[in-house]
């Protein structure tokens, strides 16, 4: 995909770019396991250090902006370049937003690990471990410019959001049985939502990471699993309340 450029300070600055994006991946992919680690064994320390360890995201993504900014108004890219620059920026904030969800996930496992354990917690795992592998997957085809696997990622949007449906409904089951599974189920219901939602950034880089490689968006309609109405107000940026 990349092509050398006559002023080689131009692609040692693309590179830096790149450079700087892989490590906020690898961090925010971090920040996930550790969260999702922490409600699995109940783990209140690590999800403190999960929590704090989001600052350095949000520090990569700064320096991302700037170098975007220095290279759009110092080199004034076109055409391809200008596809890597901007999809850069937009994959810096997809990933940013993750973090923060993972960082949400870690600061409700606090608070979840204060109360007695309820059986549903038991499922978070298995969508955590369907957003940890959407994750690393999107962001390895970024790395690779790989639009093939791209589109796979894109496509298993879908699964994540049948799952988070699915424990939606257990939830609910639940917390009509028993008035006392109510708090830690609203936790619980939280942490998957956020999950949900850091499928949803991973279905948007994979959109940048085809549209990066091919010039064009994937074909038909973005994959969705059956909502039924179970849609709840997405939490907000910072922490949940």
């Amino acid at each position: 995909m990349q092509q050398k450029h006559i002023v080689k300070s131009f692609d040692d600055e693309l590179r830096h770019l790149h450079l700087v994006i892989a490590r906020m991946g690898g961090l925010a992919e971090e920040q996930l396991a550790n969260a999702l680690a922490a409600i699995s064994e109940q783990d209140s320390s690590l999800a403190m250090r999960t929590v704090q360890s989001d600052a350095k995201v949000d520090d990569l993504e700064r320096e991302a902006d700037a170098q975007v900014i220095r290279l759009l108004a110092l080199r004034q890219p076109m055409a391809n370049d200008l596809r890597q620059i901007l999809a850069a920026l937009k994959v810096a904030a997809a990933i940013e937003r993750v973090a923060d969800y993972a960082k949400n996930v870690a600061k409700r496992a606090i608070a979840l690990n204060e109360l007695p354990s309820v059986q549903p917690v038991h499922s978070i795992p298995r969508i955590g471990r369907a957003a940890l592998a959407m994750l690393k997957d999107v962001l390895d085809a970024y790395n690779a410019s790989d639009a093939e696997k791209a589109l796979e990622v894109w496509n298993r949007d879908e699964t994540i959001d049948d799952l988070y449906n699915s424990l939606f409904r257990e939830l609910l089951t639940y917390m009509m049985e028993d008035a006392r599974n109510i708090t830690p189920c609203t936790h619980l219901l939280f942490i998957a939502k956020n999950l949900e939602r850091i499928g949803d950034h991973c279905t948007n880089i994979a959109e940048n990471v085809y549209f990066l490689v091919t010039g064009r968006q994937p074909g038909g309609e973005r994959p969705k699993g059956g909502k039924d109405d179970l849609n709840v107000a997405s939490p907000a940026k910072q922490a949940p309340q």
